[in-house]
């Protein structure tokens, strides 16, 4: 389980840029570490139960979510894999249609699976008469992470468009997207109406993917040292002058959803400092246990990423199991309280991985690629849930129309197949 063979070490070396793949490995981590910090269950003096965002409360938070809101870098090195999976999609006779059922079901598969499995977890809990603040921790709570789902698959979707016009019209690509996102920021501050925003998920998102594609395509790498640091320090002066003016948050976790134009120059500083460290990186990447940290982690992603709420949630209710003991929140004697439980966090994901993470893989079998319009289909149903839960929260009702929602997506995706031949079944799929 924990060791790295030999198929998967050459797998993980052929043709893989190996810190790009410790980047989306430790975005994610990250991800559950801040979550994990973040959520405390408050059990105040009167014996009432509340929850609190102790992290973002402290002074340092909005300038330090400059480097630890890794998102964007995300989706950067989001966008440098994509730019190589629809080369591969090319080099194969492939179109579109292939590059985007394969994404829909790497992406689809596992959230079907979750919508299913935690929203019988919820049903559980809600029958066993969890106090109020937990309750509508878990309605609230676990839905948040979902607009990632919804955002990938958009970019996912535009991949072949957005190649295809990097490679003939860089610049002006670039540059339309960029005063989109400033249109869809601006219509938003002039009418005060936050939902206008949610434009920019078609926006934001793509145009910072189109980093990873300068990144891809050498652009990025061609830069001197010089170049780098001056990108960066350009990025994050215009992060801190916007956040200044009013007119944005300094704080990337309240640019987050709606995104805004903060998120597309966090990436660009965030890539000029990758870029930066890639050799450290890469010289990183040649042992051993980092190879094998990466091709353990690597194929678990969505598991963690889709998961993680869910137990941060239930490790952080153990509170009050005995909450006489527990330390007031945001004292040092509760921050190190906390360790133990967020370490176990981890490892609880890590035995959960056992049993899901097979899923990331996407069906076994899989019949001919759909038509477009069958796509568009299957696309809508697997982005309209996440999207809902987003911006609602996620209810019996929520977790049960997305349930069916995502697992028709998946279907459709999956395509009508075959029962297997007496020869295949004794053969390995391919893959």
């Amino acid at each position: 389980m924990t060791s790295l063979t030999t198929t998967d070490r050459q797998q993980l070396l052929a043709g893989r840029d190996l810190a790009v793949d410790l980047v989306r490995v430790l975005c994610v981590l990250l991800v559950v570490v801040l979550h994990s910090l973040m959520l405390g269950l408050d059990v105040r003096a009167d014996g009432a139960i509340g929850w609190r965002n102790v992290v973002q409360e402290q002074p340092w938070f909005a300038v330090a979510s400059w480097f630890g809101q890794l998102m964007p870098l995300f989706f950067v090195v989001g966008g440098f894999a994509s730019w190589q999976g629809w080369a591969s999609t090319v080099r194969r006779g492939g179109g579109g249609a292939d590059f985007f059922r394969a994404r829909l079901l790497r992406l689809g598969t596992p959230a079907a699976v979750w919508y299913v499995l935690v929203g019988a977890v919820v049903w559980a809990a809600a029958a066993a008469g969890l106090p109020v603040p937990v309750a509508q921790l878990l309605a609230k709570g676990l839905g948040m992470p979902l607009w990632f789902l919804a955002a990938y698959l958009i970019c996912q979707a535009a991949v072949p468009l957005l190649v295809r016009l990097h490679t003939t019209r860089p610049v002006t690509t670039f540059a339309a997207l960029l005063a989109g996102v400033v249109a869809v920021d601006a219509l938003r501050g002039a009418t005060g109406v936050d939902a206008v925003g949610l434009l920019n998920l078609l926006l934001v998102w793509p145009l910072v993917q189109q980093i990873g594609f300068l990144y891809a395509d050498g652009s990025i790498g061609r830069l001197g040292r010089p170049a780098l640091l001056g990108v960066a320090a350009v990025a994050f002066a215009l992060v801190g002058v916007l956040g200044s003016s009013g007119l944005y948050s300094p704080d990337m976790l309240d640019d987050l959803n709606p995104p805004t134009l903060p998120l597309v120059l966090i990436g660009v500083g965030q890539t000029a400092l990758f870029v930066l460290a890639k050799p450290a990186l890469d010289a990183l990447m040649t042992r051993r246990p980092a190879q094998a940290f990466v091709a353990i982690a690597g194929t678990r992603l969505m598991t963690v990423y889709l998961w993680h709420l869910l137990l941060v949630i239930a490790v952080a209710a153990t509170v009050l199991i005995a909450p006489d003991v527990v330390p007031a929140v945001g004292t040092t004697a509760w921050w190190l309280a906390r360790v133990p439980g967020d370490l176990s966090v981890f490892v609880l994901l890590l035995v959960l991985s056992l049993g899901v993470a097979r899923f990331e893989r996407g069906p076994k079998r899989v019949g001919p690629v759909p038509s477009v319009p069958a796509l568009v289909v299957a696309g809508a149903l697997a982005t309209v849930p996440p999207f809902w839960a987003m911006q609602l929260g996620l209810d019996l009702a929520g977790f049960i129309w997305g349930s069916v929602a995502l697992v028709l997506a998946v279907l459709i995706a999956r395509g009508r197949t075959t029962r297997p031949t007496d020869h295949e079944r004794g053969a390995p799929l391919a893959r």
